[in-house]
């Protein structure tokens, strides 16, 4: 979770992981890199993960920041944007293929 501005060329080699930015200037996309990622919507596995990572920023740095967004947090969330690399997004997406289709086992661990 990014809650600060970020500079240009964001994600620029970025292969793997979930960025999450929070963007109330709605300028984000202009300085991020959009030749690897893209953006997709949030579900609600998505906005657990975002506010149980603010409530720990909180816990451990009581930034003021968090404390806003953790406020108003329904509202807030519609100001994250998610950034998810495309080949991180197409081996997860083979992952879950293989999941549905019995060719791997899913631990809970």
């Amino acid at each position: 979770v990014i809650l600060g501005k970020t500079g240009r060329n964001f994600a620029a080699g970025m292969s793997g992981g979930i960025a999450y930015v929070y963007d109330v200037d709605k300028n984000f996309k202009s300085r991020c890199n959009m030749s690897m990622v893209e953006f997709d919507e949030m579900d609600e596995e998505d906005r657990f993960t975002v506010c149980e990572l603010l409530e720990n920023h909180y816990k451990y740095t009581a930034s003021a920041q968090a404390k806003r967004i953790l406020v108003n947090l329904e509202e807030e969330l519609k100001n994250f944007v998610k950034v998810m690399p495309l080949e991180y997004k197409r081996v997860l997406g083979g992952k879950l293929l293989e999941k549905e289709l019995g060719l791997i086992e899913v631990s809970d661990g």
